[in-house]
């Protein structure tokens, strides 16, 4: 007879249970605000828009409020449009001097004018939760 492995001498570690199980159905959100990066024009993959569709969506589904460039074109003015028809508050963040630029539309919900970049940047983090970047928006993240 072989001799092989005996299960007894086998040392298993244990396995401990969460102390709370999460109902993933209910998608629960601890953040109320989360501030989102993106670009102020549509993008050269059409995935993107799907993405930003997909992620506008997720915050109306879960309760939660948008921050972002303040800007009525591309990906910011599609996110904000679908939160702001879902029902969700929209506070746009933007700079006086681009607004000539990145308002060429009809805006939706708040829209905040700071006098630069340094104030819009101060005032996302100050109005958000976290944070999530869309293509188009790593230029404004790395200058954050």
């Amino acid at each position: 007879m072989e001799k092989g492995l005996d299960s007894s001498s086998v040392s298993l570690p244990q396995l401990r249970l969460p102390s709370q199980v999460v109902d993933l159905t209910a998608k629960p959100s601890r953040f109320k605000r989360i501030c989102v990066f993106c670009g102020s024009s549509a993008g050269k993959n059409p995935s993107y828009h799907l993405a930003a569709l997909q992620l506008a969506n997720q915050l109306v589904e879960r309760n939660i409020d948008l921050v972002y460039g303040g800007g009525s074109i591309g990906l910011m003015g599609l996110v904000s449009q679908a939160v702001y028809n879902g029902g969700r508050h929209v506070l746009g963040v933007i700079p006086k001097t681009l607004m000539p630029r990145e308002l060429t539309g009809e805006t939706v919900g708040e829209v905040r004018a700071v006098s630069g970049m340094h104030q819009r940047k101060a005032e996302m983090a100050k109005q958000a939760d976290a944070f999530i970047a869309l293509p188009g928006g790593t230029v404004r993240w790395r200058s954050f």
